[in-house]
Formats: structure tokens, C-alpha cells, sequence
């Protein structure tokens, strides 16, 4: 369930109530008149199941309610009320197959904002990355694909593609570019001096690697699993469950990749450095594709659904 705090100026606020009163799947609905400040109006409260709550949010936007006054959404973890229940039975749909495409494009803004934070946790990840594919160290880059926050940017990247957002795929792109081009630049510093220190050497860049090869051998297998893992990473986002993007995270190669086109950059090695920017390219092209791809067929989905849900409402 998810509840809604609303704002509404005092005019539209009986406009407010009877669309909430018309919409499938809602319950708890509350009013309190003048009780809003800043702005001034009425306080409109209510509950909504997820799998409603992307018709209400249109619906209160088509009424103007998120310019005149304001619109909170908040995920509801228990909720005990027969009447929670009964509109949740009476939404069509999962709650887990709901798409909040307000919700997915915050989301994706937020993590898509070229920050400090966003390039020092990338950069760090590279990094970390560095050292596992000189030490041929599978652990490191399990670690250095966990902390790499590049999922944000690339699913910026297919919601603005579906939303039709340029605002949202210029800022994930540039965030993308920049933080990729940031983390390689100090990655190279951070290599020669592992290398002027004696920790780091061309010899263990250019051995036997069995555990950390494939960084620099793209090859079909890359693209297939970019795009599952791609997908996943769209399921998680839309679905609210972000612990699956931790999985997601350990199954593409584009902070390593990135990594080892570093380190041999480095050493002036250029067949590596190609080899991994080439698995790198390939990686974020396989994601986007697959998380567009993903979002597309949800917005079909729910399309459906939602023109479902106005049939009953009118019946």
C-alpha cells in the first residue's frame, strides 16, 4: 500500500476527493479542512494499493494538484485494516508488478546527479578494481562491481528514453562520461604509483590471468549476460526491491573493465586497453538496451492494466 498526503486549495479540494472516491483500490480517506499552512489549503490524506497508485497520481496531476499545492508518497510496510485489504483484492495486478513511473524517474534523477559522492564512489571502485585484475584477484572485483554506483545513470538513461525525458538522458549521460572518464584518469595515476612502489608490475598486468581475463576479451557471452543483468536491474527499480541490484552489480564487468583499460593504459598496453574498453562499451550499451527494453514492455503492460481499472470504475 502506499498513502497519500495531499495538499489541495480549498476550491478543488471536493474535485480531490471524488477522484479519490472513483479510483479502485483505495481506502482510509481522510479530510481535514484549512489544516495546510504553507500552502494554504485542506489536508487530504489517503491510502491507495500500488498496483492503483500510478492512475490516482495522474489523475491529481491532471487536476493541477502538484503545482497549486502538493503531492507526498510514502510505502505503507503494514498496514492492519480490513478495508487496506479489501482494496488491495480489488486493484487488478500484483503489487510487485506495479510500476510508479513518478517514483522510478526521482529515483533515477537522484541517482543519476554527477556528485562528489557518485565519483568517489566509482572512482574508489576502480580502483579496488585495479588491484584485482593485477593481483588476478576474483574477490576484488566481486568487491570493486558491489561499490561501483554506475547502474543509477544507466537506468537514468532508459526512463528518460521511455518517458521521452532529454533533461533526465543528458544528466545521466554526462554523469555516466564524466564519472567513467574521472575514475580511469586517477586510476592511471593510482597505477604508476603502485608501480613506483613496486606493488604493481607490467609482467603481472600481461600473465596468466584465469580468474580476470575475460575483462579484456569481450565477447557474446558479455553482451548476453549485460543484458540480463540489465533487465534485472530495471525488475529491482520499478519493483522496489533494491537488493537485487547488488546481484546485478556483480554480473557485468563495467567498472573492471574500465579498470584494466586503466592499468594498461598505464603500462602502454594497448591491446588490453582496447579489448576492455570494448568489453566497457559493450556492457553499457547491453544494459540500456535491456532496461529500455524492459521499461517499454511494463508501460505496455500497465497500460492495459490501468485502462482495465478505468472500465470497472465507470461500470
Amino acid at each position: 500500500m502506499l498513502h497519500l498526503r495531499l495538499i489541495a486549495p480549498a476550491e478543488k479540494t471536493d474535485d480531490v476527493v471524488r477522484l479519490i472516491e472513483g479510483t479502485i483500490g483505495t481506502a482510509h480517506l481522510c479530510v481535514l479542512p484549512g489544516a495546510a499552512r504553507d500552502p494554504a489549503g485542506d489536508v487530504v490524506m489517503c491510502d491507495v494499493a500500488r498496483e492503483a497508485g500510478e492512475t490516482l497520481l495522474g489523475g491529481l496531476r491532471r487536476l493541477g494538484l502538484d503545482t497549486s499545492g502538493s503531492i507526498a508518497v510514502e510505502s505503507i510496510d503494514l498496514a492492519l485494516s480490513k478495508r487496506a485489504e479489501k482494496a488491495e483484492e480489488e486493484a487488478p495486478g500484483e503489487p510487485a508488478d506495479a510500476v510508479l513511473w513518478e517514483e522510478l524517474t526521482e529515483a533515477t534523477h537522484e541517482e543519476s546527479t554527477l556528485s562528489v559522492t557518485y565519483l568517489a564512489f566509482l572512482t574508489l571502485a576502480t580502483m579496488i578494481a585495479a588491484c584485482g585484475v593485477v593481483l588476478d584477484n576474483s574477490i576484488l572485483i566481486v568487491g570493486a562491481m558491489a561499490v561501483g554506483p554506475e547502474f543509477g545513470p544507466l537506468a537514468g538513461i532508459s526512463t528518460a528514453a521511455v518517458q521521452r525525458q532529454p533533461r533526465l538522458a543528458l544528466r545521466s549521460a554526462i554523469a555516466l562520461l564524466v564519472g567513467f572518464v574521472v575514475a580511469m584518469a586517477v586510476t592511471v595515476a593510482f597505477s604508476l604509483f603502485m608501480d613506483a612502489v613496486g606493488l604493481f608490475t607490467k609482467e603481472q598486468l600481461e600473465g596468466e590471468r584465469p580468474q580476470t581475463g575475460f575483462v579484456y576479451a569481450p565477447d557474446w557471452f558479455s553482451f548476453v549476460v549485460a543484458v540480463l543483468a540489465g533487465a534485472a536491474g530495471t525488475l529491482s527499480l520499478t519493483s522496489a526491491k533494491s537488493g537485487a541490484l547488488v546481484g546485478v552489480a556483480i554480473s557485468v564487468t563495467t567498472v573492471p573493465a574500465a579498470a584494466n583499460a586503466a592499468v594498461a593504459l598505464s603500462y602502454g598496453d594497448t591491446v588490453q586497453t582496447w579489448g576492455s574498453t570494448e568489453q566497457l562499451l559493450l556492457n553499457l550499451f547491453g544494459i540500456v538496451l535491456a532496461g529500455t527494453a524492459t521499461l517499454l514492455a511494463q508501460k505496455y503492460f500497465w497500460a492495459r492494466q490501468h485502462e482495465r481499472l478505468r472500465r470497472r470504475a465507470r461500470a
